[in-house]
């Protein structure tokens, strides 16, 4: 049980850090600042149940996809440890992400729920959590964490303000620097198992 716990956390942890969503608060904000707070709303709720059938259908059938191409989990954390350390340093040299004006109607898909709160690190993680700690805990985590989101999403207003644009910035490179320490884990990970 404590080690069912354990892995529970660690998958929470690392999840959390890679949707970040508090570092990408202010993206959030730009992407729907037309919108009323109830079109914001359903944006937001739309985006974290994309992102819950998004993340929990690459869980559960990521090992088929990878299976049929015959791609190995090792030779997928590798390359996935590849794509977040690329994610980590745009963030870290270039900062925020850059979106194009989207329509209300289609901004809760793409692109809050793909690929800035699904991308490749959360599915790359969801796959690798799945063959590591198992269906369970990968699953609660995908809840927890979307959970967590949703109510950072709920309140995302105030915590802008609280912010500001320094203390949104601040978040989103140490962020980076969590989640290029993810990749490297996912590289040395894949590489010790192929060698």
């Amino acid at each position: 049980m404590e080690i069912v716990i354990e892995e529970l956390a660690k998958s929470i942890v690392a999840l959390f850090i890679i949707v970040d969503p508090i570092g990408n608060v202010p993206i959030f904000m730009g992407l729907t600042s037309n919108m009323s707070r109830e079109e914001r709303r359903k944006t937001f709720e739309t985006a974290i149940i994309i992102s819950f059938v998004l993340l929990n259908l690459f869980a559960l059938a990521g090992q088929s996809i990878l299976s049929i191409f015959n791609i190995s989990i090792h030779s997928f954390k590798i390359a996935g440890g590849l794509l977040l350390f690329i994610i980590s340093m745009k963030i870290l040299l270039h900062g925020m992400w850059e979106e194009k004006h989207l329509s209300s109607r289609s901004i809760g898909v793409v692109p809050i729920a793909f690929p800035l709160l699904v991308g490749p690190g959360a599915i790359t993680l969801t796959i690798v959590n799945i063959q590591t700690a198992g269906v369970l805990v990968t699953v609660i985590s995908v809840i927890i964490v979307l959970l967590i989101t949703w109510l950072i999403l709920r309140a995302i207003e105030p915590i802008n303000s609280f912010l500001g644009e320094t203390g949104s910035v601040v978040i989103s490179r140490l962020m980076a620097v969590f989640i290029a320490a993810i990749a490297i884990e996912f590289i040395a990970s894949g590489v010790r198992f192929m060698l």
